[in-house]
Order: C-alpha cells, then sequence, then structure tokens
C-alpha cells in the first residue's frame, strides 16, 4: 500500500496504475499513468557523421648560411723590422711598405715597360722600381739596390689579389697580373704591371 497525502492509491486495468484523488479535497493533482512497456517510445540511434578537419603545419627550419670572412693578414704575416713585405701574386714584383729613418714609402721593384729616359743625376740603377713616398706624387726610382725585400731566407709572402695592405699610411693591392701603392693622405701613388705602369 502506497500512501499519498491526498488520497488513494486504485489500481486499474491492464496492469495501468492510476493515481488519482479519491477523497474530498479542493485541490485535485494531475494524474499519472504508468505506460505498459510495448507502447513508450524508444530512442533510435542515429549515426551522424562529424566532419573530419585536416590541419597541415608547415615548420619553417631557418638555413644557417655561414660566409667566410673577409681574409684579414696579421701584421705578423708580412711585417719585418717594422716595415711590410710582400710578393705580387705573378711572382714578378718585391714590394713593401717601409719605413726610413727619414722618411716612409711604399714601392715595388721588378722588370717593366716602358721605362722613362734616365735622369742625369742617376748614376746607379735606373727603371727596376717605382714608389710613392711621404711626399709628391709616385715615381721611377734610382737605387743602387734592392730595397723592398725583408732579405730574410724565405720569399715575402704573396699579398692575395684583392686584399689591401693597409699600413703606416699607405695602402697596397693586388690584381692577378700587377700592384697599386696610394699613399693615403696625399692620394698621390703608382700602379705596375709587367707591360704597363703608372705614376700619379
Amino acid at each position: 500500500m502506497v500512501r499519498v497525502r491526498w488520497g488513494l492509491l486504485c489500481v486499474g486495468v491492464s496492469s495501468v496504475l492510476l493515481l488519482t484523488g479519491c477523497g474530498g479535497e479542493a485541490e485535485s493533482e494531475p494524474t499519472v499513468a504508468a505506460l505498459p512497456s510495448s507502447t513508450v517510445p524508444t530512442a533510435t540511434p542515429t549515426a551522424t557523421t562529424v566532419p573530419i578537419t585536416t590541419t597541415t603545419t608547415t615548420t619553417t627550419v631557418p638555413v644557417t648560411t655561414t660566409v667566410a670572412p673577409t681574409t684579414t693578414l696579421t701584421d705578423v704575416h708580412f711585417e719585418r723590422n717594422e716595415s711590410y713585405y710582400f710578393t705580387s701574386p705573378d711572382g714578378n714584383f718585391q714590394c713593401g711598405i717601409i719605413k726610413l729613418p727619414t722618411r716612409t714609402e711604399a714601392g715595388c721593384e721588378g722588370t717593366t715597360t716602358p721605362i722613362p729616359p734616365r735622369p742625369e743625376n742617376c748614376m746607379v740603377n735606373w727603371g727596376n722600381g717605382i714608389r710613392v713616398e711621404n711626399e709628391g706624387e709616385g715615381a721611377f726610382m734610382c737605387s743602387g739596390g734592392q730595397l723592398y725585400t725583408s732579405g730574410g731566407p724565405d720569399a715575402d709572402p704573396v699579398l692575395p689579389a684583392g686584399t689591401p695592405l693597409a699600413k703606416l699610411g699607405f695602402t697596397c693591392t693586388t690584381t692577378a697580373t700587377d700592384v697599386s701603392c696610394v699613399n693615403e693622405q696625399t692620394t698621390h701613388g703608382f700602379t705596375v704591371a709587367a707591360d704597363s705602369n703608372e705614376v700619379f
């Protein structure tokens, strides 16, 4: 027996239970019915298509490029007794930026053509070298011997083409066939090769 606060439970037919108010209260509760199991709607499973989203992730890997530094020549490579000596890439010229007691100069010695006429006051070798000093334009040399060599047991190192040697106020550069040296302050200098030369 089920107790209901306002009435009795009455049993109906066909195994249907109905709760109804049988008493004399003014209020009435709604009727609750239990339906047979065959009449209870059942949820029919439905297939739901869920779209699959494909995400493509692109990873960019930074490419590291190693650039070889510009060739830097150490002072020790060319320096001898506060001066700097080198050989042209073609081996035709011995050159130097040298510090002398009374001046500093840059010059090269080797065979070049054409050679200007020998000056009357030159009593020794003429036309075997060309140089630029602290003052004045580049010029051919009148000399009694080699100046632009360190005199060491080995040949002076080659100054690679396109690599400047800047020392003592002068800058010398080379190509495969010529050498140029310039006084950085006066901008005077020279360019010399086996078959050409220029002073300025």
